[in-house]
């Protein structure tokens, strides 16, 4: 693992990169709003990438470098994600083919700036569809315009999204954690990323 630290427009930011020799892609994904980079199932797709010879950065943003649990608004998110990401690009994932994602409010941010990343697919593990006041998500996750793999709790209590033309939904045993079907979680990752990344 290499350990590597970027300036953004919202203070610095954190990658734990996991490469793989030879690489054939790359995987850069996000946490949750009140996790870290070491969730288990940000550990189960990093080991199905490494299986499928994709390199995988873990980036942590600004407010948890700097020790704030709280995230800040969707803007300042964004924007820190975009810049890691370019830098990334240019430097040690430099001419890789990539895929963006993250769990949770990770999630959320790479359905946002696919686009703007240049990013072939998503990967939205435990996706929250529905806020805690009610207010659903989905336009968020319609507009990816790539490519987009859902793996979902069962009994998640934020929503269960539907499968579209573009974008798969893969449902595994447990709740939002996504703790209790770590092999579920891997076969679906691995799978997704040969598929999105044409390996």
């Amino acid at each position: 693992m290499i350990v590597m630290d970027f300036e953004t427009p919202h203070g610095a930011a954190r990658a734990q990169v996991h490469p793989v020799a030879g690489a054939r892609g790359a995987l850069i994904l996000g946490h949750g709003a009140g996790g870290g980079v070491e969730a288990p199932d940000l550990a189960a797709a990093t080991r199905a990438a490494h299986m499928v010879g994709v390199s995988v950065a873990l980036v942590e943003q600004p407010y948890r470098v700097a020790g704030r649990r709280s995230p800040p608004r969707a803007p300042t998110l964004d924007a820190a994600w975009i810049s890691v990401i370019e830098q990334l690009a240019a430097k040690k994932l430099a001419g890789l083919a990539l895929a963006v994602g993250g769990r949770s409010s990770g999630a959320r941010v790479a359905c946002r700036t696919a686009g703007a990343t240049g990013a072939l697919g998503v990967l939205c593990l435990a996706f929250p569809l529905v806020s805690p006041s009610g207010v659903s998500r989905q336009d968020e996750l319609d507009a990816t315009g790539v490519p987009t793999l859902v793996v979902q709790g069962a009994s998640d209590r934020f929503g269960m999204p539907e499968s579209t033309d573009t974008r798969s939904v893969v449902v595994v045993k447990g709740d939002h954690g996504l703790k209790s079907d770590l092999p579920g979680i891997g076969v679906a990752v691995a799978g997704w990323l040969r598929q999105v990344l044409s390996l």
